[in-house]
């Protein structure tokens, strides 16, 4: 191809040291663009509000699967010194990621390794691939290899279909998942199915494996296993397909219960504002009592076990699903409905936490404050408790013939910090569009007299539901911002209304721009944790605005087919 004596031919070494960087440039470019850089969503289905057909009795299908992590592929370790962490670092690494690593440990000692030989940690090479490679838990510090399984984690799907529209919502026993690993399986799925629109949601559970490269070991991007993320996809398309050709007519009833703060959440920012509802939906087989789905929206971080905990387990919860599926033992036991159950995580931003929070045990014989597996059975098991007796209390309602609305539409949320910088340099969260802007997306569907809003990150619930704060020694001298809260223009015509959080992407806490509080003078005289995790002040002012286009959007439909009788 080339001549003896032509320049490349002469000077390999020199050609070689000039295309590295120009292959490293085209692969960070890749990274920062994403894989979807083009996806852009903008609808209301059915268009124009109008049905295509008169709305009738709903159909609804449900499937689930197994994503539990096959734990006998990844290595065992023994943790020597029994504090959850494995601290002899460079067995994680590669060999050329150990020879980069002590260069930079030498000049910032940011490893002693004659300290981390003394915890007595080892591992089973099970691959003998001669490094240290667990399966990494994801929540709290980064360093956390899992020690087994607890109970199983699922991806569930429910398929509703009425006056031509299909809808399926999904959630998933994840920490956290990229818009972009959501728009693949969108496409993914068979597009003969006639889907109008998927909704994501992950439960945020703090004990389940890595999906998002940032708690994968001491060194988290260079050992982050994208495999799981595809198994999770792969199984969701499935649960998507099946649960869609599971379709059948349905009976559906809703149902409000307030759970006070005391016993079942904390939240440990300031000001003190969480959504205390919990909001559930029962479909069963129309005409009769069998139960398909049971499904429930509540707003609480299920990290019941904290950063001790070395067993993977969808945490409060498996338990919550399980007191709704199959009852929940004596004493002071319910009833279980049979069927599947949905948890949908709510508003937890600000931060809604059971860490604090003591929590009643069933047979009245005291409370569980301390982090354990008893304490996350008793408050998913309470939480079921309070969910089943609503469904079966005088207060539920029979949402008849509920028509279905969708509407999305592609967001961009200005970044600022640490994470613009690490989405321009594709690291987390793949997709940097020119500004210091990032891909998002926001829904709202509207089942019959519920509707439902999106939103793609841990919400501040004053954004929602009101009571945002603007005082004295806040940053931005503004006030509250993110006003109207959702809440009140889902209300205008719904009886009843709730958020999914961490829909369709997961972007981190997103914040009331007028509580924005990193610099002295602090507005309550001290930092508070919250502003770290996000993506920057302008992140609530523009998730607030694409929401409340949404809901506004869907609520059109109102016009066209009114909502039943009205309360809040």
């Amino acid at each position: 191809m080339f001549s003896e004596d032509s320049f490349i031919r002469r000077h390999k070494i020199l050609v070689s040291l000039a295309l590295i960087p120009v292959l490293l440039g085209l692969w960070v470019y890749s990274l920062r663009r994403g894989p979807h850089h083009g996806y852009e969503l903008d609808f209301l289905i059915p268009a124009g509000g109008q049905p295509a057909e008169v709305p009738g009795r709903i159909q609804v299908g449900v499937a689930k699967r197994d994503i539990t992590i096959d734990f006998d592929k990844h290595d065992t370790w023994v943790d020597g010194n029994n504090n959850s962490e494995y601290d002899i670092w460079p067995d994680t690494l590669k060999p050329w990621q150990k020879a980069l690593f002590s260069l930079v440990n030498r000049r910032f000692k940011l490893y002693d390794a004659e300290k981390a030989a003394k915890s007595g940690d080892s591992y089973v090479d099970r691959n003998g691939n001669g490094r240290f490679d667990p399966v990494w838990v994801a929540g709290f510090g980064s360093n956390r290899p899992a020690k087994g399984v607890n109970d199983p984690q699922w991806t569930r799907a429910i398929a509703l279909r009425n006056n031509g529209v299909t809808v399926v919502m999904v959630t998933i026993d994840a920490i956290g998942v990229y818009h972009n690993e959501f728009i693949d399986i969108r496409k993914a799925v068979n597009p003969a199915l006639k889907i109008d629109h998927i909704i994501f949601s992950s439960t945020h559970s703090h004990e389940v494996p890595d999906t998002m490269s940032i708690w994968s070991g001491p060194v988290p991007v260079l050992n982050y296993d994208p495999s799981y993320m595809k198994s999770i996809q792969q199984k969701s398309k499935e649960a998507i397909e099946e649960a869609v050709a599971a379709l059948r007519p349905a009976d559906m009833r809703c149902a409000t219960v307030k759970l006070p703060m005391e016993g079942f959440v904390h939240d440990s920012r300031k000001p003190e504002v969480v959504d205390e509802n919990l909001y559930a939906w029962r479909f069963t087989q129309a005409g009769t009592e069998n139960t398909i789905a049971t499904l429930v929206n509540w707003g609480n971080h299920p990290e019941a076990l904290s950063g001790s905990n070395g067993q993977l387990t969808c945490d409060f919860v498996n338990w919550l699903r399980l007191g709704l599926e199959e009852g929940v033992p004596e004493p002071n036991g319910v009833e279980g409905f049979g069927g599947m159950c949905l948890f949908f995580q709510g508003k937890i931003g600000g931060l809604a936490n059971p860490l604090h929070v003591s929590v009643p045990k069933r047979d009245g014989s005291g409370e569980v404050k301390q982090a354990s597996f008893e304490k996350a059975e008793h408050l998913g098991y309470n939480a079921a408790i309070e969910a089943a007796k609503a469904l079966r209390g005088p207060e539920a309602w029979v949402n008849e013939n509920p028509m279905l609305a969708v509407a999305g539409k592609t967001i961009k949320a200005p970044m600022e910090g640490m994470f613009k910088y690490m989405i321009m340099l594709g690291f987390l969260h793949e997709g940097y569009y020119w500004g210091g802007y990032s891909k998002t997306e926001v829904n709202a569907l509207r089942v019959g007299d519920a509707l439902v809003a999106t939103v793609p990150g841990e919400v501040y619930p004053e954004i929602i539901t009101g009571g945002i704060e603007a005082k004295p020694g806040r940053d931005f001298e503004v006030p509250p911002v993110e006003v109207p809260p959702v809440r009140s223009e889902k209300l205008k015509h719904a009886r009843q209304a709730f958020t999914l959080g961490l829909a369709n992407d997961e972007i981190g806490y997103i914040i009331p721009k007028s509580q924005w509080d990193t610099k002295a003078p602090y507005v309550y005289n001290k930092s508070q944790y919250g502003e770290q995790n996000s993506g920057g002040p302008e992140v609530g002012p523009a998730i607030h605005a694409g929401m409340m286009e949404m809901v506004r959007r869907v609520n059109t439909t109102f016009d066209k087919v009114p909502a039943g009788s009205k309360s809040e």
